[in-house]
């Protein structure tokens, strides 16, 4: 049924970071294995960053997992933001050290300073730009010690010029920037994604005047992309329930493209 199609369609676009919804396009896919190749090499930490909505948790949570077979790593989506709690969350999971209490930075510095590894664990903090930047000072110090690696994402904002310049300007030997998807990027990833889930269907809905709309609304964004599509397939699921002969189930309409957008926030009616 293709209520049943409208509503999987929907769920497609659910704005929650799985590794394995992660999509190929050629541009972003070059990316990613760059940020792979700069995880062998021997640097202190490496920033990934670019605008809300680019990508940048689910190319490190991609990251996470693509590593686990041969890394240490540990991934933090939630940033912890109380600076002992940050370094007691760390000691229990890289050291395997338990404490009463917190355990403050000066005291892990002592612990970390004892410790040899063949390799040094790997730890992504997602959101970094929601640490403070005496936190931020402190990861950046531990960095300087090589027993951690760290790949920090953060959104691309004058404050993250701010953090790159105070902390980290001779520090940060890799540095990987995403952007918004260009046009035919879009209309890429928005196939792709339908057809990996089996909306095979509703990937052949979207021909170019829609995808060209859809562009021209979320500016290529891949988060507001995804809510626009999440509402725009609610729509078509309600016409198909309730008044099916109200709708096109051969490609997608603009009008709903505009309506979904009005929803979303992303028209202001």
């Amino acid at each position: 049924m293709k209520s049943n199609l409208f509503e999987n369609s929907k769920n497609t676009f659910l704005d929650i970071v799985i590794a394995e919804d992660y999509i190929q396009i050629d541009r972003v896919s070059k990316i990613y294995l760059s940020l792979q190749e700069s995880v062998k090499k021997p640097l202190k930490m490496i920033l990934l960053y670019g605008k809300p909505g680019t990508g940048k948790s689910m190319f490190l949570t991609k990251l996470y997992h693509d590593l686990l077979a041969t890394k240490v790593v540990y991934l933090y989506q939630t940033p912890i933001l109380d600076d002992d709690e940050f370094f007691t969350t760390l000691a229990k999971d890289i050291l395997d050290v338990k404490y009463q209490g917190y355990l403050n930075f000066t005291q892990f510095m002592k612990i970390i300073e004892t410790k040899s590894f063949d390799e040094a664990p790997i730890v992504l903090l997602d959101e970094a730009q929601l640490y403070s930047n005496a936190l931020i000072e402190k990861i950046r110090l531990l960095s300087d010690t090589r027993k951690i690696k760290f790949v920090i994402t953060l959104h691309k904002t004058e404050k993250e010029d701010l953090i790159a310049k105070e902390h980290f300007q001779t520090r940060i030997w890799e540095s990987v920037e995403l952007e918004n998807a260009s046009l035919s990027e879009l209309k890429i990833y928005i196939q792709k994604k339908l057809m990996k889930a089996n909306c095979f269907d509703s990937a052949d809905m979207f021909k170019d005047n829609a995808v060209k709309l859809i562009y021209k609304l979320t500016k290529g964004n891949y988060r507001d992309t995804n809510k626009l599509l999440y509402t725009l397939f609610e729509i078509y699921s309600h016409y198909e329930e309730q008044a099916p002969h109200k709708i096109n189930t051969n490609k997608i309409s603009t009008k709903i493209v505009e309506m979904s957008a009005i929803h979303t926030g992303l028209i202001h009616a």
